[in-house]
């Protein structure tokens, strides 16, 4: 048995929750209630067993935790379409907010609700007989997505520490903001969960943005749009725990392939192919096309130019309708392209996972039926013009230690977030290193790890 719980912090966290955890029920036909669909029920695998765990009166009850400093997010749930497939204890709220601030939600707020959710999680593993991870969803920007995650990944290091934890967590976007402290926040949660996350996929929501409006046609994305996106990329992931495939991976498994140093954990994810109903029709969809579309810049989750960085592996998860032969093929043309570049000690690098579970529309999205799909995680050294752009942003305001009261007033001390920001100077200098051909003196390359 391989078991996953997952954990939703904050607005973000609960609301992509909630669209993924509408996705597990339609690909698993589990109805809103609990209960399996009979459709599905007569040939019954245990494929759901992953993400569900069945009660006595045979119900299926989704292994998450969704925790909020304040209410108001999670009450939707409670009312919501699937209020009755939660159990009331896995919802989890405090009285007040963290304003936006890691401090609140690291020191003050956060503080409070952190054993009640200890517990929690503690009785979801105990259920497990063979727990594989965590999936922790967050937001860097916010107070409860960055204080709270940090402090609960700290202490989840200290009660789970083998088991493996990857994060989805959404970045700020470069352009438009929701909150003027959201560089102070995410380089703070950065630093503080460097050493606590195996694997982080960063998740942008202008990229997003641009992916519903230009590839959809949605005009005016909606949070729902996005978090829907989100949530068939974080299905591809979770895949092969889940479905039969001729190749599947497992957590353990994209963490070996995707992080060569333990610092530089953040896979660039890209999903193809996005496309609606109307353009759906008129497209080839082969397994080539959509392989070519993951190395566009277009269909990443991050704005970052790849062409500027070199690749040190890539993950292609394939789902649905593809052979390993047309798979080879596609490889083979990427590799042959002079635009696409591995760094010179890691010249192989491509991992494959292969599900034979096409990927599941969910009824009034706006994602086209497609007979297959494919998500692919690359860690390459482009993704610090993410990092760099974050830390330019966060000098702009610490230079003039504009807002800084606000972190000091919650317990929290100035040194900090000079800490915080060097330890980012070095993640930049980590890339860097890791993109530098071994040539150019660098011959070793451990001094820094």
């Amino acid at each position: 048995m391989r078991e996953c719980i997952s954990i939703h912090v904050g607005q973000a966290g609960v609301q992509i929750g909630n669209a993924c955890w509408e996705l597990y029920c339609l690909e698993h036909g589990i109805q809103p209630d609990g209960r399996m669909s009979q459709a599905k029920g007569s040939k019954r695998d245990d494929s759901f067993t992953t993400f569900f765990s069945e009660t006595g009166s045979g119900k299926y009850v989704p292994r998450a935790v969704f925790v909020d400093l304040e209410p108001t997010v999670v009450d939707e749930v409670r009312t919501g379409t699937y209020a009755k497939l939660f159990h009331p204890e896995q919802l989890i709220t405090g009285k007040e907010d963290a304003a936006n601030n890691y401090a609140r939600g690291h020191y003050t707020v956060g503080k409070e609700i952190v054993d009640l959710t200890i517990d929690r999680i503690r009785k979801l593993a105990d259920q497990c007989s063979g727990l594989q991870g965590f999936l922790i969803f967050h937001s860097f920007g916010g107070g409860t997505g960055s204080g709270f995650t940090s402090l609960l990944m700290e202490r989840l290091s200290v009660e789970f520490g083998k088991k493996s934890k990857l994060e989805f967590c959404v970045y700020p976007a470069p352009e438009v903001s929701t909150a003027v402290v959201e560089p102070y926040n995410s380089i703070l949660t950065t630093h503080t969960t460097l050493e606590h996350s195996d694997c982080a996929f960063m998740v942008d929501n202008e990229a997003i943005f641009d992916i519903c409006r230009k590839k959809l046609d949605v005009e005016r994305p909606t949070y729902v749009n996005l978090n829907r996106l989100i949530s068939q990329i974080v299905s591809s992931i979770t895949a092969s725990l889940r479905f039969e495939g001729a190749l599947n991976v497992d957590l353990t498994e994209f963490q070996t392939n995707l992080v060569p140093y333990p610092r530089i954990h953040f896979p660039l994810v890209s999903y193809a192919p996005v496309i609606s109903a109307e353009k759906a029709f008129h497209e080839q969809l082969s397994v080539s096309e959509i392989t070519n579309a993951c190395f566009e810049p277009s269909n990443q989750m991050v704005k970052c130019d790849p062409r500027q960085g070199k690749y040190m592996a890539c993950c292609m998860l394939y789902r649905g309708d593809v052979v390993p032969k047309d798979v080879t093929a596609s490889i083979a043309a990427i590799k042959a392209k002079s635009s696409i570049k591995f760094v010179d000690w890691c010249p192989t690098g491509f991992k494959v996972g292969l599900n034979f579970q096409p990927p599941t529309v969910v009824p009034g999205g706006d994602t086209a039926a497609v007979p297959r799909a494919v998500c692919m995680l690359s860690n390459t050294t482009a993704i610090v013009e993410a990092w760099a752009r974050l830390n330019h942003k966060f000098d702009l305001m610490f230079q003039k230690r504009a807002f800084v009261h606000w972190y000091v007033g919650e317990g929290m001390e100035e040194g900090e977030f000079s800490e915080a920001r060097e330890d980012l100077a070095a993640l930049e200098r980590d890339y860097d290193e890791a993109g530098a051909d071994s040539t150019d003196g660098q011959e070793d390359q451990n001094g820094e790890y």
